[in-house]
């Protein structure tokens, strides 16, 4: 297991719906994942409704701040379900495999970080769509961007 694995599952739940569960979470979340307590303070003292209305405001449909990682990469889904069937895994449920959440629970569940790699392009202009909005979600990208190799230098977005 990398030791970035607690900080990609705990990634993985900030960036998904802010319900119940999730604000339950968030004192564990803030004190196994330091990288994210910027996100998860924010979170501990809005009321979650708040939170939920901010969360469809910024990743709800038809926004430019999509977490299907294909969007911002082009490739195809089948890429993701190739790497997760290497490692003996389905994504299963009603989200896609390109969901960050599930790619972020794959990587913190398997110790892979080559579909975060790959993909570190549209990890950094999601990075920076969240900065520019400014959404505390982009403290989420920021550390979970923090943890990976630095993107080459010349090749194409």
């Amino acid at each position: 297991m990398p030791s970035d694995a607690v900080l990609y599952q705990a990634a993985a739940l900030c960036l998904t719906y802010p319900d119940d569960d999730l604000v339950a979470r968030l004192p564990l979340l803030r004190e196994a994942a330091p990288p994210l307590r910027a996100f998860t303070d924010h979170a501990a003292v809005t009321p979650r409704r708040e939170l939920a209305a901010h969360y469809e405001q910024v990743f709800g449909p038809g926004n430019r701040h999509g977490l299907y990682l294909s969007r911002w990469h082009g490739t195809s889904l089948a890429r993701f379900q190739d790497v997760y069937r290497r490692h003996g895994l389905e994504c299963s449920g009603e989200e896609l495999p390109d969901f960050l959440p599930a790619v972020l629970e794959f990587t913190a569940r398997t110790g892979d970080t080559s579909l975060l790699t790959e993909y570190r392009d549209g990890l950094e202009r999601l990075r920076a769509r969240l900065t520019d909005y400014g959404t505390p979600y982009a403290d989420v990208l920021d550390a979970v961007c923090a943890t990976l190799p630095a993107a080459p230098t010349g090749t194409p977005p």
